[in-house]
């Protein structure tokens, strides 16, 4: 049982942004924690209003995109995209523009670089005049994004519905798409789906990899091994939504698999998805839960690829009048050892936070990033390591724009002690 007010204020904060995928209003005042020695600030040439960023790493580089207002143009959105270059971002460029595209604080547009020369992008566009119903973008670019192919929509479906909560990931000669998919919802009254395809000069056939699953939580997908994991909520028919994931193995879709049974049954979508991070052979997930009533925010490793879990190890719950309220975001340092990051609440204000983590349950002291609305505006923070260094990219409430925060991987609190015994 959750105990005390502030507790109980901050989950409710988490719970009451549930499904509402609306662009987040500037609050009154906010402001970001001052950079400490270890924290570095990097400057993106953004305009005030900016907002929804998204951060992949892109080997020695790292790829922000984000959408601000166009120039001009009320109530219109431009999508841009920069890339962090010895330490600097170049001159941030247009993906697209238009009064169509949909600025969500939850559902970002996002881009992944599938060779030296050829970039693919997405975003949401309005595709009806029900606030609901939108259609997945995707967009090519074979020349390092100086000019973009617009493909259209991922999906074949054109019904008035919701298509969104990409994930983007190279997948050999192509890139793959994976995306949410309420065809169902319109048409039979069913269940949002989970779909792949594979975009080369032009997006390939979709696949459906999982049949019932949470309405509006982001998908996460890796390339483990020798092809792609996807890491997602899923929703029983008795309204279980946990943590699961689907891995291709030699060209196949496997059977989904539950990343842990929390058994957290809520009959509502608690927007927070799970996150991942691979090197090889060895993937880690981390994810929200308020299984049993409590918010927790645990991770689990695997070493095969993603075909079992270890137990998960609890990385943050209710202390006194603070609550993790998720947003999860996970970086691998090696195989046994990742970063992550979540937000957590205490009474009005919110924390961005990471720790490190060792697959034996050791974990090193909470170093806290900044402090932020814990409400949407806040919007969902992104962890990439990026050789020796992290990377994180949040909103500034106070000055209306991406921050971009390195820090040295040196610096993140070591590990100590083993930590409590695994959530369940």
């Amino acid at each position: 049982m959750i105990r005390g007010r502030s507790i109980a204020t901050a989950t409710a904060m988490a719970m009451l942004v549930a499904c509402d995928r609306s662009p987040a209003q500037a609050p009154a005042a906010s402001s970001t924690r001052s950079a400490g020695p270890s924290i570095t600030l990097l400057d993106v040439a953004t305009t005030a209003g900016a907002a929804s960023p998204d951060l992949v790493a892109s080997g020695h580089r790292a790829l922000l995109t984000w959408l601000e207002p166009s120039q001009g143009d009320h109530g219109a959105h431009r999508l841009r995209i920069s890339e962090l270059v010895s330490g600097r971002w170049i001159p941030p460029r247009t993906i697209a523009e238009g009064a169509a595209i949909v600025a969500s604080w939850v559902d970002v547009p996002s881009v992944v670089r599938q060779d030296a020369r050829t970039l693919v992008a997405h975003w949401s566009e309005r595709s009806s005049a029900s606030a609901d119903a939108y259609d997945a973008i995707i967009a090519r670019s074979i020349d390092d994004g100086q000019t973009w192919q617009r493909l259209g929509p991922v999906h074949r479906d054109r019904s008035a519905t919701e298509h969104g909560f990409v994930s983007l990931v190279p997948d050999g000669d192509a890139v793959l798409a994976i995306w949410l998919d309420g065809r169902a919802v319109t048409r039979t009254g069913g269940a949002t789906s989970l779909r792949g395809a594979r975009i080369g000069q032009a997006i390939g056939e979709e696949e459906v990899l999982d049949d019932r699953v949470c309405d509006c939580c982001s998908t996460s997908a890796v390339v483990a091994g020798d092809g792609p994991v996807v890491v997602y909520r899923d929703r029983s028919d008795d309204e279980i939504r946990d943590p699961a994931a689907v891995r291709r193995v030699n060209g196949t879709w496997q059977r989904p698999l539950a990343v842990h049974d929390d058994r957290w049954q809520i009959t509502g979508c608690p927007v927070n998805g799970p996150a991942s991070a691979a090197l090889g052979r060895d993937l880690v997930v981390g994810w929200y839960t308020q299984a049993d009533q409590r918010p927790t925010v645990r991770i689990a490793f695997s070493r095969d690829a993603g075909a079992t879990f270890a137990d998960p190890i609890l990385i943050d719950e209710p202390r006194g009048a603070r609550a993790p309220i998720g947003r999860v975001d996970a970086a691998l340092v090696h195989g046994g050892e990742a970063v992550v990051s979540w937000m957590a609440a205490e009474r009005d204000g919110g924390r961005l936070l990471v720790r490190r983590v060792a697959s034996d349950g050791r974990q090193g002291a909470e170093l806290e990033v900044a402090a932020l609305p814990a409400g949407r505006d806040g919007g969902v923070p992104r962890i990439e390591r990026v050789d020796d260094d992290l990377l994180l990219a949040w909103i500034d409430a106070a000055s209306q724009r991406p921050r971009v925060a390195r820090i040295a991987l040196a610096d993140v609190p070591a590990l100590s002690a083993p930590a409590a015994p695994p959530g369940r």
